[in-house]
């Protein structure tokens, strides 16, 4: 004869807690937030009296078939709680990441001396959202890039498994693990990494990232060197160009400010009183030469 539930729960967990070894083997359960699982039960027992569902050791349903009675123990898993088909496996929607854990179920009979059990663990995963890459310190040495990236969630990280590929190689490699060593040299083909994180219940890719934009800097590309070396030159050509003649016309301005009235005169006026009755100049021969005279 059934006993009450509340009693069957109660001698359940006791029997739990006193060391109850399962029926069959662990069955091991994956589910993802927000969405559904369902613990499989197969019950060989041709009488059930009750079945007593529990979360670690907290009463979760109890079911007594005779009377077609269902209870769930805790109003907010009311809505949660399901048994499609009308059987008696339990499906848990609506999962949250404290779901995770053990779960028991417990099959009462009167024609078993004791229950008849199967254990459950439960994971509930998040679904990943789009790794982050960092870059770690960076050496050029004779045009080579060396660095590592590193790959990783912000979170959520619990069993993720990172692998890189890397793409534009004659062969496309991949790398299992969030860490992935770079060595790339200036004029060799461009190549691409991806890293790709896995969980139970999903994947996702990171952004791609190109070598050559990773590792400028790494060498001297000769065509950006002269882009370069132009942008530097041309300001300063001009520069030079403008210093020059603003010098020029300074100069210019200087010289006519000291002869107002245009360029001086390579001779000299001499007053004919200076000039001897015989007509003959005092002036030197050199002087002579530059000397105009004007008599009156």
């Amino acid at each position: 004869m059934a006993g009450s539930p509340t009693c069957l729960t109660l001698i359940y967990i006791l029997w739990q807690l006193t060391g109850s070894a399962a029926s069959g083997p662990v069955r091991e359960l994956v589910g993802s937030v927000g969405g559904a699982v369902t613990f499989p039960l197969k019950s060989k027992v041709k009488q059930v009296d009750s079945i007593v569902w529990t979360f670690n050791t907290t009463p979760l349903v109890t079911i007594q078939p005779e009377g077609g009675t269902i209870i769930v123990t805790q109003n907010r898993n009311k809505e949660r709680v399901d048994f499609p088909d009308g059987g008696y496996s339990l499906k848990l929607s609506k999962l949250k990441k404290n779901d995770s854990g053990i779960y028991y179920v417990g099959i009462y009979s009167s024609s078993l001396q004791q229950p008849s059990t199967q254990k459950y663990v439960l994971h509930v995963y998040e679904h990943l959202s789009k790794p982050k890459v960092t870059m770690g310190l960076q050496s050029n040495k004779n045009g080579t890039c060396v660095t590592n990236l590193t790959c990783c969630m912000e979170h959520g990280e619990e069993d993720v498994i990172y692998t890189w590929k890397a793409l534009g190689q004659a062969a496309n490699e991949s790398h299992n693990g969030s860490i992935l060593p770079i060595s790339w040299r200036w004029g060799e083909s461009d190549m691409t990494f991806i890293c790709v994180a896995r969980n139970p219940v999903s994947s996702n890719f990171s952004s791609p990232i190109l070598a050559r934009k990773l590792c400028e800097g790494a060498a001297d590309d000769p065509d950006s060197s002269m882009v370069l070396l132009c942008l530097l030159l041309v300001p300063l050509l001009l520069s030079l160009f403008v210093l020059g003649l603003f010098l020029w016309f300074l100069k210019r301005e200087r010289q006519e400010e000291n002869n107002p009235k245009g360029r001086s005169s390579k001779y000299s006026l001499l007053h004919c009183g200076n000039t001897k009755k015989d007509g003959k100049s005092p002036l030197t021969a050199h002087d002579a030469r530059h000397t105009k005279a004007i008599c009156l």
